[in-house]
């Protein structure tokens, strides 16, 4: 085998020291034609494929060390450890992939003979793999290697926790004479916590030169025109005899079929009747080469477009609407015949047998149930018969497309828009609005502003019979048993009080009110008192909002010098006949002068304030 001609293709994460050629060319169509798994109704396939030669199938997911399975759709398992949950990587929703628990040895989890291969041919063999652990985990990741005939060829490195699906793979020539090939995919990393992938996907295809029919956009011709000539562009050397074969799509590219007899390099489309035409040719390394499909390339899909010469429409709107044909508008019975140029010059005679058809103004029947409660989306709208209107109707219901007799449940109180309308474009277009069978609703009132330290009252009403209130206040523990749709209380920070009950019908409502609470701190300490005995302004005290203050938690005057002279730790706020009384720690008088005081007040927030001035003493 000519080793030196391997080389890795499309997604190498990992540094790639292979720099052979790569495939640029054109690829054959798939040889592993159950390299994707197929597909069925049922999430897990129930039968071992016998594709593992080193694992044990397993149905019941998620497989253990060692088994793997093949299913659609990982989400749809009872358990999945805490893997991530892919679904088969491809568009069809029952396709299947292969997910694999890596067992703790390496060994193979895929294996392969291919037969009636070509020489000298260059083949692509790759793999989509997804690794199912999830990032941040910090296990082992899987690594897997690419075998031909036993050796390995390309190993994927550590797959990262990336959560999507990455291709891997490489290419190889077969060696003169060569005709088969063993490919196999092998666990290469160490077993224990980890190493767990899906597999979908694999790949084996013939690579080739590069084969265009250009330009690849559609080609227009008129139908009236001249037939075109389409021709196979070949970049490249690889085929040192190059043969060509073909072939034409009869339904849209699904199938394929050969032209008889069409292996120039240039085909001539003849056919000018009005519609699109799907052309593309196989290409290979001589003509015994062009008849293995194994052997093979494909080119890419030229599609022409004949012009017709005339075009015939037959169409009926509802009466009010309007039909546009070419650049003319009708809303009238009968038949219209335009003359149109396309944009590749194509003239064309369009005629328009358009009938106008009375509005026959759609009805239709609905029952509908609102939820039982307000917030609730258990009501329904159920569409029960259309009235007249031709048929087949569309109808959205929301903005979505929904069947007759469709029925819209999990509906929430609201206004829900339908349009029905039938072939002819006639249009209903009603709303239907659905309201709780027993809105039940709370009420607290108004959002309030109060003092600190005031004392406020908080009224709870409902609609109807209520069960099981339950107050939610800052810094007060209420027990509403049996109830209590009242509460009382002193707020001390601003914030939201809840309250909540139950309906009869166990419907939940509730309701809530932001109390502010301004906090005024002022604190007046005068500036001067005369402590003469004459029943006025005799001792100095503090004033201020006694109900928004817990205590004065410290009152002491200085001398001049530093002398403490008095010191109270509970004086009363507001009373003249405490505090200070201008002695010296309660014995001789102090003499008249300036002297300095300290105080602490304390808050019912737990705010301290601490307060210092000069007073006068005046006798």
């Amino acid at each position: 085998m000519n080793r030196h001609s391997l080389s890795v293709i499309l997604s190498c994460l990992l540094p790639c020291f292979l720099t052979a050629q790569i495939c640029t060319g054109n690829l054959g169509e798939n040889i592993f034609t159950e390299g994707d798994f197929g597909s069925g109704s049922a999430n897990i396939l129930q039968t071992d494929p016998g594709i593992a030669p080193g694992y044990n199938y397993d149905t019941s997911p998620p497989p253990l060390d060692g088994e793997y399975l093949i299913t659609a759709d990982m989400s749809l398992w009872p358990s999945a450890f805490d893997w991530l949950t892919p679904s088969d990587n491809s568009n069809d929703p029952n396709g299947y992939m292969m997910v694999v628990n890596a067992d703790f040895s390496p060994g193979l989890f895929y294996e392969q003979q291919i037969d009636d291969l070509c020489e000298n041919t260059l083949y692509v063999f790759s793999a989509d793999i997804f690794n199912v652990i999830p990032p941040g985990k910090n296990y082992i990741l899987p690594r897997v290697a690419f075998l031909l005939d036993g050796v390995e060829q390309f190993n994927t490195g550590d797959i990262p926790e990336t959560g999507t699906w990455n291709t891997y793979g490489f290419t190889f020539v077969t060696d003169p004479g060569q005709t088969s090939v063993t490919l196999s995919l092998r666990n290469d990393a160490p077993g224990g916590i980890g190493n767990d992938l899906a597999l979908d996907n694999i790949t084996f295809r013939a690579c080739g030169p590069e084969a265009f029919i250009l330009p690849d956009e559609i080609a227009d011709i008129c139908e009236d025109g001249s037939p075109l000539v389409i021709d196979a562009t070949i970049i490249g050397e690889q085929f040192d005899t190059p043969a060509v074969q073909w072939q034409q799509s009869f339904d849209e590219g699904v199938t394929w079929e050969d032209i008889p007899g069409e292996t120039d390099l240039s085909y001539t489309h003849t056919d000018l009747s009005g519609g699109f035409y799907y052309y593309r040719y196989l290409l290979a390394n001589g003509i015994g080469s062009l008849q293995n499909p194994k052997c093979r390339v494909v080119s890419n899909v030229k599609i022409i477009n004949v012009i017709p010469k005339f075009y015939n429409t037959v169409d009926s709107i509802c009466a009010g609407l309007t039909y546009t044909s070419g650049g003319s508008v009708y809303d009238a019975t009968g038949i219209y015949t335009d003359s149109l140029l396309t944009a590749t010059g194509c003239d064309s005679i369009v005629t328009l047998d358009l009938t106008v058809v009375p509005n026959t103004e759609i009805a239709a029947e609905f029952s509908a149930q609102g939820p039982v409660c307000v917030d609730e989306n258990d009501g329904f709208i159920n569409l029960d018969t259309v009235l007249a209107g031709a048929s087949p109707f569309d109808i959205l219901f929301d903005g979505s497309p929904r069947a007759v007799n469709f029925s819209a449940t999990g509906l929430a109180e609201g206004s829900y828009q339908i349009l029905i309308s039938d072939r002819f474009g006639c249009v209903l277009d009603t709303t239907i609005s659905i309201e709780a069978e027993s809105p039940f609703f709370v009420e607290l009132g108004e959002d309030l502003e109060v003092d600190l330290g005031e004392f406020i009252t908080l009224s709870a009403e409902t609609s109807g019979n209520s069960m099981q209130p339950f107050w939610s206040v800052p810094e007060l523990n209420i027990d509403c048993e049996p109830d209590c749709y009242t509460v009382e209380y002193q707020p001390l920070n601003s914030a939201f009080v809840y309250f909540s009950a139950i309906s009869d019908l166990a419907c939940l409502a509730a309701d809530s009110v932001f109390i502010s609470v301004v906090k005024n701190r002022d604190i007046y300490i005068p500036n001067a008192f005369s402590p003469n005995d004459d029943g006025v302004n005799d001792n100095l005290v503090a004033f201020g909002n006694a109900a928004a203050v817990s205590a004065v938690t410290k009152f002491q005057v200085y001398d001049r010098w530093g002398n403490l002279l008095y010191n109270s730790e509970n004086m009363l706020l507001n009373q003249p006949a405490s505090g200070w009384d201008g002695r010296r720690n309660g014995g001789e008088r102090a003499a008249d002068g300036v002297y300095t005081y300290v105080a602490e007040v304390m808050f019912l927030d737990g705010t301290a304030v601490l307060l210092r001035g000069d007073v006068t003493l005046l006798r």
